[in-house]
């Protein structure tokens, strides 16, 4: 209740007290801190539940007076002669503290950090905006900023205010709409939201948007976090990464869900990034993967969407350790000569009340229309990526992780949902462009302004599209009219040849385009072959159990299936688990079946991927040109009756190498093939052999006649194994 004295104060006074009392204060700093009255200068501070506090004299910490509660319950006022510095000591019923007056600073974000932010080109966000520890006028706290245009007042809130939103109201910054505030003091760990009363007011509690951590769910707060000052040890990496040619290397990616990869025991079995490092990184590398992709690290508030849900695009989950820790393995990955690639999600975002949606009670990150700004999908609403400070959000999101956290590749989630307005809608649904087209001209935007900004200030890195529509140009220049990424999954390779590998040979006659059609358009993008996460969860099968016929037949075709893929031209990309041959899906909440390993024919599988893995990548004829047609040869792409694929992979120097697959369980003894080079070749790996579980059928060597075949002036004669692949190369050439 407001003092009877109150009456006796200016109307404007009065509204001031009003609105700060009844927490709608949209100015506080107009009112609160020093005000100069005369030559006098008068201290307003409101405190709920403070029982008194008192001025001291900043530098000698002498009393200059104990302040008044005479207008209103925790209305702390006193005046002074004179304007001088000060800071409060405050009692209150659990302790007394002194701490220096957030009101009695100037404005705190500078005019060009506010112009870019509305421009929707600031590129440092998360070092200027959110909770960033700070020095300000000699003074150690945290400086808070949010940006919330249509809010009447916005207050952060946390245990260092008792979660109470009438202290700490900020001050907006127009016309950017930025309300900021420093809390002198503050240090690192310290948890937090901001209380908004929105333009219905109403009141919401809203997570930071530009978080640097977050607690770990079920929590939702934001945590303030100290700047990333870690000390890298992978100068060397980058350096050679920034000046390589990622389409003529041996891109292998293993793509790993960080929770159920591999579990610990205990009540906490989750590993957190050092545990991970020190089994995941020995892994790989012993694999012969060239990078891990990671599905979403950034914070997500159910865990049962793999991360493809988040909240934070500037916090690391601490589901798995703080920011440091993960930098930590970043560096670890680095110092083995792993790449990391992270998913990176700027198409939606889930709607939970501590989150994005209806921030300020307007739709400021998502369209307001639900035909444009809500996925019937996914529950999620949309990214207006057309508003400028949501594209700079989300651009300066990207180049958060590629920068602060060395992250080598970002692979753009759900990118055809972003280029379509009619995605997965029905006629009526969707409202059109501004020249009635289907096509999202915003989001096209932002994804060519997104891979140009990548190129010029996260030199090296990879911008990598899962796009599958036959959308012209994802990997191609933006100046060639294309998006810019660097790759493109190819879904359509993905889904005929799985649709054929699970079909029984005895049928594959009928289906032997679905092999030969990927090579009419594989030089038309720049394309990684993806088997990921999609592929084996929601009843479609375990990779193992996709596959045709009796036991052994089942991994005979996988082990045929993973050496296709392998030598077809593109980059590679496996979900953790099929390395393993696991039976059942992913299960999220479960680590793979490592005990499989205690089974020959898993271990076979196993070491079929490790020998190819590490062939693809010492072979230049196997990468070098994936990306270019010159890499490829058909020799044999019409034997539909038996099912067997014949080509050369040809490299920028040096002989070429040769790959044969017969997709039926009949060894084909004598199969004769073209090949350009004389005398003798020597088999580099053949599938069916005994070490990983096959019949040891095919030869060690053969020798070419000069005789001419398949346009070819030698020909072999090979004996080709059951269910099996050979990679042969030119004995003169070892």
């Amino acid at each position: 209740m407001i003092d009877q004295s109150v009456s006796a104060l200016s109307e404007a006074e009065r509204g001031h007290i009003e609105a700060l009392v009844r927490a709608c204060h949209g100015d506080p700093f107009a009112y609160l801190g020093p005000h100069s009255q005369g030559e006098e200068c008068i201290l307003r501070a409101f405190m709920p539940r403070a029982i008194s506090v008192e001025v001291l004299d900043a530098f000698t910490g002498k009393s200059l007076g104990v302040m008044s509660q005479d207008l209103a319950p925790g209305l702390f006022t006193l005046t002074m002669p004179t304007r001088k510095p000060y800071r409060y000591r405050i009692l209150w019923a659990n302790g007394m503290c002194e701490m220096e007056d957030p009101y009695a600073f100037g404005p705190l974000l500078g005019d060009m950090d506010l112009y870019l932010f509305g421009e929707g080109n600031h590129r440092e966000m998360g070092r200027v905006f959110g909770a960033q520890l700070t020095t300000h006028e000699g003074i150690s706290g945290v400086r808070f900023s949010v940006w919330a245009p249509n809010a009447r007042r916005v207050s952060v809130v946390g245990n260092f205010n008792a979660w109470d939103g009438r202290r700490y109201p900020m001050r907006v910054r127009y016309p950017a709409g930025v309300w900021e505030i420093f809390i002198p003091r503050l240090q690192a760990g310290e948890v937090y939201k901001f209380e908004i009363l929105d333009c219905n007011s109403s009141v919401t509690l809203k997570a930071d948007p530009m978080a640097l951590a977050t607690e770990a769910p079920p929590a939702t707060g934001s945590v303030v976090s100290a700047p990333l000052e870690f000390q890298w040890h992978d100068q060397q990496w980058i350096q050679r990464r920034n000046t390589a040619d990622p389409y003529k290397q041996a891109i292998s990616i293993y793509e790993v869900h960080v929770g159920s990869w591999r579990r610990g025991w205990g009540e906490d079995p989750i590993y957190n990034w050092h545990e991970l490092a020190d089994q995941l990184i020995p892994y790989v590398v012993d694999m012969g993967f060239s990078h891990i992709e990671l599905l979403p690290i950034m914070e997500h508030p159910f865990g049962g969407s793999w991360g493809y849900q988040p909240l934070s695009q500037f916090a690391p989950t601490a589901r798995y350790g703080n920011p440091a820790d993960f930098a930590a393995f970043v560096d670890k990955c680095h110092q083995a000569g792993i790449g990391i690639i992270l998913d990176w999600v700027p198409a939606h975002f889930p709607t939970d009340a501590h989150g994005l949606g209806q921030f300020d009670g307007t739709a400021l990150y998502e369209y307001a229309h639900p035909f444009e700004g809500f996925h019937q999908d996914w529950d999620t609403y949309i990214y207006n990526l057309g508003r400028n400070e949501v594209h700079g959000f989300m651009l300066a999101s990207a180049l958060h992780w590629l920068r602060a956290y060395h992250i080598d590749g970002l692979r753009v989630d759900a990118v055809a949902s972003m280029l379509y307005r009619d995605y997965s809608r029905e006629q009526g649904e969707w409202i059109p462009n501004q020249y009635g087209g289907r096509e999202n001209l915003e989001a096209i935007d932002f994804l060519r302004h997104l891979n140009d900004v990548v190129a010029s200030d996260a030199p090296g890195t990879m911008v990598i599209a899962e796009e599958s529509t036959a959308w012209p140009g994802v990997s191609r220049p933006t100046q060639e009219g294309g998006l810019g990424f660097i790759y493109k999954w190819n879904m359509g390779w993905m889904h005929d040849t799985l649709k054929y590998a699970s079909e029984d040979p005895l049928y594959r006659t009928f289906h032997h385009h679905q092999l030969t059609f990927g090579l009419l358009y594989a030089f038309y993008e720049n394309f990684i072959l993806p088997i990921s996460h999609d592929e084996v969860v929601h009843g479609k099968g375990s990779l193992l159990n996709k596959m045709p016929g009796d036991h052994w037949q089942k991994f005979a075709n996988l082990r045929l299936y993973l050496s296709f893929m392998w030598t077809h031209p593109g980059k590679k990309l496996l979900f953790m688990g099929c390395d393993i041959a696991q039976w059942r899906e992913w299960n999220h909440d479960e680590q793979l079946d490592w005990f499989l390993l205690d089974y020959p024919e898993h271990c076979g599988v196993q070491q079929l991927l490790r020998d190819v893995n590490h062939l693809y990548r010492n072979e230049p004829a196997l990468h070098e040109l994936d990306h270019k047609g010159e890499g490829f040869q058909w020799l044999i792409g019409d034997d539909h009756k038996n099912s067997v694929y014949a080509w050369l992979r040809r490299g920028t120097s040096g002989a070429p190498l040769l790959v044969v697959h017969n997709f039926t369980p009949t060894p084909r003894p004598g199969y004769r093939i073209g090949v350009p080079v004389s005398g003798s070749w020597k088999v580099m790996l053949n599938s069916d052999a005994e070490c990983y579980g096959g019949s040891n059928s095919g030869v060690a060597a053969a020798f070419a006649l000069e005789e001419h075949g398949h346009e070819q002036p030698y020909m072999l004669q090979l004996d080709l194994p059951p269910l099996g692949a050979l990679i042969l190369k030119p004995s003169s050439q070892h």
